[in-house]
């Protein structure tokens, strides 16, 4: 009898560089899964082929961060996403985050994979999604694109979830750092979910010590360019994390709640375009007519010492 055909298992993943620096993009997820300049880890990354929790590096569509018991409504339509378990009934950072993802494009320095989101009941639109990522020995680019494939207007939301690391080596040390994040506004949150209300914010956050944080962050402080920019700063260096004006929205985390061995080691910082039960709650949400395209930037530029 012959041989019988398999769906292709390889590769897992694809690797750029730059003079020192070095990207590992997972093509389950289509995340970041390592960036290092040297010896300096910037991300609070994981081995090849693990899996773990946090969404460490992770792609957010077609929303970013939670939506309330994975309930939602569109034109008159009652949907219900998968939500994490009974304890915790929340839909979190998309439907993306463990499919595969395929190379579309491929250099020494650069890389586009991609993925498409296909339609089920809680989720009924169907969108094609790209990520481009440019390494320099300086810096990385990254540029998320999305286009409606289906024949409706089709609603998203869109996120990174990355782990920036400026030195920690022990639970804890993340308090070393010093932050400054970009922003004027705080949405209040309880567990994770909106309150409804707003907050002003102080950004100059200054040394985390032991300052537990996870909070929804919008009217961003730009320049004259319309880029905002946060600074994460330790033992290792400084690394500046900057969004384009695609990005209303920035998570930040210190991983307060991660379990022993990644706890309070790195910093999320989180470019969204909506805030957390944003498909539910009807607040920036996305919404591309069929045929339509999306695109938005950010950067991560980086001095050791």
């Amino acid at each position: 009898m012959p041989a019988q055909p398999w769906p292709p298992t390889e590769p897992t993943e694809v690797r750029i560089s730059a003079g020192d620096a070095v990207l590992a993009v997972n093509l389950r997820g289509g995340g970041m899964r390592r960036l290092a300049v040297g010896d300096w880890e910037l991300l609070h990354g994981y081995p090849e082929g693990a899996v773990v929790g946090g969404w460490p590096g992770g792609v957010l569509l077609p929303w970013p961060n939670r939506i309330r018991n994975g309930r939602w409504s569109w034109q008159g339509r009652e949907l219900q996403l998968p939500v994490s378990s009974p304890e915790v009934p929340t839909a979190n950072h998309g439907l993306v985050g463990w499919q595969r993802w395929t190379v579309l494009d491929e250099a020494t320095s650069t890389v586009s994979v991609g993925t498409t989101v296909e339609g089920h009941t809680g989720y009924p639109f169907r969108l094609a999604a790209a990520v481009d990522d440019a390494l320099a020995a300086d810096g990385l680019r990254v540029t998320a694109r999305v286009r409606n494939v289906g024949a409706e207007p089709a609603p998203f939301g869109m996120g990174f979830h990355p782990y920036f690391s400026v030195g920690a080596t022990d639970d804890g040390d993340v308090g070393q750092a010093e932050l400054t994040l970009p922003a004027r506004t705080a949405l209040v949150l309880d567990a994770g979910l909106p309150t409804g209300d707003r907050a002003r914010f102080d950004g100059a956050v200054g040394r985390i010590d032991e300052r537990a944080i996870d909070v929804a962050l919008t009217d961003l402080d730009r320049d004259d360019q319309g880029w905002a920019r946060a600074t994460l700063r330790g033992p290792a260096g400084q690394l500046e994390a900057a969004v384009d004006e695609a990005w209303p929205w920035l998570q930040a985390y210190t991983g307060d709640t991660l379990p022993p061995g990644r706890r309070r080691r790195s910093v999320a910082l989180e470019p969204m375009t909506c805030p957390p039960n944003a498909l539910a709650d009807g607040v920036d949400v996305l919404v591309l007519e069929p045929e339509g395209e999306w695109a938005g930037t950010w950067t991560l530029s980086w001095t050791a010492g």
